[in-house]
Order: structure tokens, then sequence, then C-alpha cells
């Protein structure tokens, strides 16, 4: 009876990804990768493997290497503004937000942060992008939020969060409010981003060391991803933790589809894929085994496409898989 219901479960759903591409990249490519980031005007993907000392560029349409862009020590997280034709990439060594001029990569500002500039999140109204820095690194019991204006290129403030590490982050479009993972404490802190002030600290007790987040604004609910196994589904009205739902230990990068409503979570060596039935309710559809250490991803849903960067391991050179998303 048993074999039976998981095999009809299965028959219910087609694999939610299925590799078309593999893109093998240079023997001397090691070390993990952080995130990725992209141009759709131009067809570029940016890669971002930290002990390469450099960002990698590739064609979206055919997967080729296009170009290295050098001078980023410890590259972290990549934003692209189109109407500026500018790339903005997070250095954690060089505690740096560094601002690049987008047709010949020729570097035009540099932002002072704190070592370990990290994660970051845009908004695209204001055009001010939020960046954790600071922490642990620079022997500091708290890290630093800072806001950056891409236009200007000059840094704004500094939020200041007791907490040795901070992570991912998500903002609200209806409101002011941003979230942010503070690892360190196991919690999420809630940021009033024009009163530039902490609203709250949500405590994570479902799951431990939360890395990875995102946001399902319309039906108020955060989910946030623990490496301990766990996608903490946290209601954004009350703060309360409403569920735990079980992935592969190890997960570094999460996002949610609002228009698929599918969740996808990238873990070690897996990524897995949940389907939401209602606000309450979420269905696992399919682990997809990737590679061990491919543990950075990106959606990009106007080409139906999800990219993995699977490290070099082993005798097998770095690799980013290409997958159609069903």
């Amino acid at each position: 009876m048993f074999l039976l219901a998981a095999v009809s479960a299965m028959c219910q759903h087609p694999p939610p990804l299925k590799l078309v591409q593999t893109i093998s990249l240079p023997a001397n490519i090691k070390g993990h990768f952080d995130h990725f980031g992209v141009d759709l005007k131009h067809h570029r993907l940016f890669a971002t493997p930290e002990e390469f000392h450099a960002v990698l560029v590739f064609d979206l349409t055919t997967g080729k290497f296009s170009h290295t862009i050098p001078g980023i020590a410890r590259p972290h997280a990549i934003l692209y503004r189109e109407d500026l034709n500018r790339i903005y990439v997070t250095d954690g060594t060089d505690g740096a937000l560094k601002i690049l001029e987008g047709d010949t990569y020729a570097p035009l500002a540099s932002v002072k942060l704190l070592a370990d500039a990290d994660s970051i999140g845009y908004d695209p109204v204001t055009h001010y992008l939020y960046i954790d820095n600071g922490g642990g690194d620079v022997h500091e019991t708290y890290s630093m939020l800072s806001i950056v204006d891409t236009t200007a290129a000059k840094k704004l403030a500094d939020i200041k969060i007791d907490g040795e590490t901070l992570e991912a982050m998500a903002l609200e479009t209806a409101s002011s409010k941003l979230y942010v993972n503070n690892r360190k404490r196991n919690q999420v802190s809630v940021i009033d981003r024009n009163r530039r002030t902490l609203l709250a600290s949500w405590s994570v007790t479902k799951g431990t060391d939360n890395v990875a987040m995102a946001l399902d604004e319309a039906d108020h609910r955060l989910f946030v991803a623990c490496r301990s196994g766990q996608v903490v589904v946290i209601d954004t009205e009350t703060g309360q933790e409403m569920q735990a739902l079980p992935i592969t230990k190890g997960v570094d990068d999460m996002v949610y589809n609002r228009a698929s409503q599918r969740l996808y979570a990238a873990c070690d060596g897996t990524v897995d894929v949940y389907k939401q039935i209602d606000a309450g309710h979420y269905e696992s559809i399919g682990k997809v085994i990737t590679g061990p250490g491919a543990k950075t991803a990106l959606l990009v849903p106007e080409l139906k496409r999800y990219f993995v960067a699977t490290p070099q391991h082993g005798n097998e050179d770095a690799r980013i898989l290409v997958y159609a998303v069903q």
C-alpha cells in the first residue's frame, strides 16, 4: 500500500526541473560560488567564484563564457541596473561595493564598507541598495546594514544590528519593512527602511543556522531557510512561526516564484522544490540532484531557467547547470 501511494504521488508531478545545458568551467576555477547576477537586456549571467578573485560573465543565450571582470578580491553579490548600465558587486575582502561600467567593465567607483560586505537587497523605487557587512570579521558583536544610493554611488547610512553575522534579506513593496537573517542570533531582524531603525527581532526556533530567505508578500509569509534542514514559514503580520518544511541540509539560496507558487531551495547537492497549495499548506514536489557543494542558484522567471553553480570536486571541474523550469 505504501509503495503504491508513493508511486502515485510521484506520478502526480513531473520533475520540477529539467537539465537542458551544462556549462563547463576551466580547471583553475576552484572553491565555492556565491550569488549569481543577471542582465536580461544584454543576455548576461554573472557568476562569483569566491576564490578566483574575479567575476565571470556568460552569454545567457548560448552559455558561452564571454569575459572575466578582475579586481574583485572576494565577490559575493551582484546587481545590474539596466537604466544606468552599471554593475554593482560586493567585495567581502576589500569591504566595499564596487561599481563598474556595464559595457567595458571599467571601474567607476568604490563605496567603502566594512569587511565581509556580502548579501544585498535592492529597492527599485528609491534605487537604494541594502548591504550587510561587518560583524565577526571585524571582531565586533554587531553588524551593519548599510544603505547605498546606487545613483549617486554614495553611502547614506548604517543601521547597527546586534549579531556577528547577517545573511540574506527580503524587502516588502507595499511597506517599508525589510527582513534580514540574523544568523548568529538565530533570529530575523525586521527593519523599517524609512526610519532606518530596528522594529523587531523574531526568534527562529524550528531550525538553526538561518542563511537564506524568500518572501510571499501577498500571503504575508516569510520563508527562512536553515542549514540544519528546514524552511521555517513565518507569518509577517504576527512574527509567529507557522511550520517547518523539511529540506536537505546545507541550504544557501532560496527563491519563491509567485506566478508558479513554487519555492526553490538550493541545498548541498540538491534543489528541493515545494508547491504552495494555499497560504498555510505546501507540498514537496521533488528533489533534484545537482552535485557536491552545489548550493548557489538563480531563478530567472523571464527565461524559465534555473541556474545552479557546482564547484570543483575531485576530478570534476566546476560547472554551471542550466535547468528548464517545469
